[in-house]
């Protein structure tokens, strides 16, 4: 399909700062054939809207950081565009019929694909492209479910029965968890007051561990759904969905390290690429100032650094005895910006992929997620990365 055809299409404005969920976001408008325009949060999404006319609906995020929440964004672009159609989801929030704008949709996360395309085009109208083949989700339900013989249901059925059942378990291990808690305070002798504050206490806690556990939810749902919609094989699909996981994960502990403040951009680094070859080794060097890094900038750079190891050991530089990498950072005192650099030596001779893969259009989202650039040089001496990005969007602000 032609840049031309693709543009006449209904466009959807797509407000998410989580990278993977963002692009999964992407990838239901796609299907429910409309035209995603992206945004992290709600000034960017305003700054959209005020230099286009095309947006014909707005599918945002309650939860995100910057001047506005997605519900605000929301009754903002009612009052301004009362003509663009509004869909409001979250993963902790759950909203009335007052609390949103008027013949808004609400839904919350994890999110069923199958649903959020269907409510896409009963609200636009049927769309006119359909990227993802019939049968993918067939193949969807067999990387979830192997062992079936194909009488498994759809994708977005499947997954959303385990994400149910998950968190079903989840209410019941919180339930229990008030219950001890109450019995424990009993048994040191806490009074009524200290219990009551510990009670508040524990029901923040609780609450913002539920919200973080149905958004990993989400995410790994992304991941699968994301990993599987390019995968050639199951086999394929289960290697890069298990290997995406397992840097998630790495993440995740760094951040648990760090109590969920800033985290070490050097440890960060070595982190992602140490599974993959030994600091040390003389097959990689890591060289740059280090600094504390936000939450989210590090989950997203432990994700691109995944996809950047996982294709060198396979295809670059890593994939020969001879091959090394060079990872350099630098940042420009006067522009405040950073530029950190992936470099590839000695590996075998490199081409441009002839597709755009999950791992390419991952690396390009880092850039956006971090209001950067990102540039991939598929150069005869090495495959080179490079991000160049605010400084402010890497470091939290004092």
């Amino acid at each position: 399909m032609t840049a031309a055809e693709f543009s006449v299409l209904p466009a959807v404005l797509v407000v998410e700062d989580e990278m993977l969920l963002r692009m999964r976001a992407v990838d239901m408008v796609e299907d429910a054939g409309f035209t995603p325009v992206e945004a992290i949060n709600a000034d960017d999404a305003l700054a959209i809207l005020e230099s286009r006319s095309d947006i014909e609906l707005l599918f945002t995020d309650i939860q995100m950081p910057g001047s506005m929440d997605g519900l605000k964004l929301a009754q903002d672009v009612h009052e301004r565009w009362p003509s663009i159609k509004i869909i409001l989801v979250s993963g902790q929030l759950k909203l009335t019929d007052d609390d949103k704008p008027v013949d808004s949709r609400f839904f919350g996360k994890p999110l069923d694909i199958k649903q959020m395309i269907v409510e896409m085009q009963e609200m636009m109208g049927k769309g006119s492209l359909k990227v993802v083949p019939d049968d993918v989700s067939v193949l969807i339900a067999k990387a979830l479910h192997p062992k079936s013989n194909g009488a498994a249901g759809s994708a977005g059925e499947t997954s959303q029965e385990f994400l149910t059942a998950e968190n079903d378990s989840l209410r019941l291990l919180l339930q229990q968890a008030g219950i001890d808690a109450k019995v424990l305070l009993a048994q040191a002798g806490i009074d009524a007051k200290e219990r009551e504050a510990a009670d508040k206490l524990q029901k923040l806690i609780l609450e913002e561990l539920h919200h973080r556990i149905k958004n990993t939810l989400a995410t790994v749902s992304a991941i699968a759904s994301q990993s599987l919609r390019t995968a050639t094989s199951i086999e394929h699909g289960q290697q890069a969905i298990e290997g995406r996981l397992v840097a998630l994960g790495r993440a995740h502990d760094l951040l648990l390290q760090a109590r969920w403040a800033n985290a070490s951009i050097e440890q960060t680094i070595r982190g992602a690429t140490e599974p993959y070859v030994t600091i040390g080794s003389g097959r990689i060097s890591i060289q740059g100032p280090d600094i504390r890094i936000t939450s989210g900038a590090v989950i997203a750079l432990a994700m691109t650094l995944n996809e950047l190891c996982t294709n060198t050991t396979k295809f670059g530089a890593l994939s020969v005895p001879a091959g090394r990498i060079e990872i350099e950072w630098k940042i420009d005192e006067e522009a405040l910006r950073l530029r950190l650099t992936w470099s590839e030596k000695n590996g075998p001779t490199v081409h441009a992929p002839s597709r755009q893969s999950f791992g390419t259009r991952l690396m390009g989202s880092l850039g956006q997620q971090l209001k950067g650039e990102v540039k991939l040089a598929y150069d005869a001496t090495g495959f080179v990365y490079v991000l160049n990005v605010p400084m402010a969007s890497l470091v939290a602000p004092t």
